[in-house]
């Protein structure tokens, strides 16, 4: 669980992951302004039942630089 602060691009090869997870979002609202909170749940091949993984949280500042990465990664969109 952890507020992201920053980006940056990191070199080297990478594979899909075998495995795929579902990913809630909500907002939370704190007396500084809203944040954005996504959290990844268990594969359906878990054993136990669905429970949070992981747990991001982005404030104004790190949305607008992800919204960024994204259009970077996909800039049709």
């Amino acid at each position: 669980m952890a507020r992201v602060t920053d980006f940056f691009k990191v070199a080297g090869d990478s594979k899909p992951h075998p495995t795929e997870v579902e990913c809630g979002y909500r907002t939370v609202i704190t007396p500084t302004g809203n944040l954005l909170q996504l959290s990844t749940y268990g594969s359906d091949d878990r054993q136990s039942e669905k429970k949070v993984s992981q747990t991001l949280q982005f404030d104004r500042e790190a949305a607008e630089r992800l919204i960024a990465v994204v259009r970077g990664t996909f800039p049709e969109l």
